[in-house]
């Protein structure tokens, strides 16, 4: 099955640089994108993942377990460790997850069989949503309607990084770390704060209003049904390029370096826009940090700041809409007071500003 290339979506740029951070340095911690409906959300998602190359896995594992993070490994994995000085291992593509508004607790955490555990003295564990997401893509569409029960789910994981299973006084613990993705159409419902505050960019997506773009997003659409295979080869080159870039950024990432004047700028913004906890200086940052390393530098600017500081706060002001023209008119104020630059007309998807 062809998936749509990511290098062929038209527009959309905030969407596609923010998912392209999040895969660079998953600790942003993902992206919410709100807007109109059938404005790529999933397409993009699906299309990033695809893009990404294979991962390594620990053979047989039921959570996908990183064979060169010891540190990460399940339980299983280190108990078949222990008589072994190395695992085998497989590669395989980065999952796309998405978690549907009607699902049941059993079917996103896992489930124990209680009467093999107790007849055989051993867990039988049947995995869920969240262990099949380790180390990919968790996408909730109509994040915004999502149940209670699943979102205080989604903020434990969230916040440990570990999916706990227990029943009878039989539990499973296993690592679930992946790139929390939700979109939806903020005319049918808030999100809970405590849910909103978990992801670390917040994006608007919204109809090209541009006749020819318009025009460009059927042309593309139809090549790619009539012939998926045809239309990928035509992009190769480009999506080799991106893909090629997004491994030097992660790889450069740990190099990137941050100075004490830009980081007191960004809690002076915080502090300024009256931004709620710490989150959103730590999604700033990291994001910054990011977007240096896919531009291929090791060094922090004032510009990166500027660029992504509406994605990372815009989610965060007291007394606004989340996400409401108003907050990121606020935000682009202060990032002008704070930091006495003009704040960006626009992003690329590939970190370059508009001219």
């Amino acid at each position: 099955m062809h998936v749509y290339p990511f290098t062929a979506i038209v527009g959309q740029e905030e969407m596609k640089l923010a998912l392209i951070l999040s895969v660079i340095e998953p600790q942003i911690g993902g992206v919410l994108i709100l807007g109109h409906r059938g404005t790529g959300k999933s397409t993009a998602v699906r299309a990033l993942a695809e893009l990404l190359p294979p991962i390594r896995r620990v053979k047989g594992c039921l959570f996908g377990c990183d064979p060169a993070d010891p540190g990460q490994w399940c339980e299983q994995c280190r108990k078949r460790a222990s008589g072994s000085r190395r695992l085998p291992a497989e590669s395989g593509p980065v999952r796309v997850v998405e978690l549907p508004l009607g699902a049941t607790e059993d079917r996103v955490c896992g489930t124990l069989d209680i009467e093999r555990a107790l007849r055989a003295g051993r867990k039988v564990f049947e995995p869920g949503l969240l262990a099949r997401a380790h180390r990919g893509f968790l996408y909730i569409d109509e994040v915004n309607l999502l149940e209670d029960h699943l979102v205080d789910l989604l903020l434990d994981v969230a916040a440990s990084g570990r999916n706990v299973v227990e029943r009878e006084g039989v539990s499973v613990v296993h690592p679930a770390r992946f790139v929390l993705v939700g979109s939806g159409n903020p005319e049918e419902g808030d999100l809970r704060p405590q849910l909103l505050d978990r992801f670390g960019l917040h994006v608007r997506t919204e109809t090209i209003p541009d006749i020819a773009s318009r025009v460009e997003i059927i042309r593309r659409r139809e090549q790619f049904e009539r012939n998926p295979a045809g239309f990928a080869r035509a992009l190769r080159a480009q999506q080799e390029c991106l893909q090629r870039r997004l491994i030097r950024a992660r790889e450069l990432l740990a190099r990137v370096r941050v100075e004490h004047e830009l980081l007191l700028g960004v809690a002076e913004l915080c502090l300024k826009l009256q931004a709620d906890g710490h989150r959103g200086e730590l999604a700033l940052i990291r994001a910054a940090r990011a977007l240096a390393a896919f531009d291929g530098r090791e060094l922090v600017t004032a510009e990166d700041v500027t660029r992504l500081a509406v994605m990372a706060l815009r989610h965060r002001l007291r007394s606004e809409a989340p996400g409401g023209v108003e907050a990121a008119v606020r935000i682009e104020r202060a990032v002008r007071s704070v930091f006495g630059v003009r704040e960006a007309e626009g992003v690329h998807a590939f970190g370059q500003s508009r001219n």
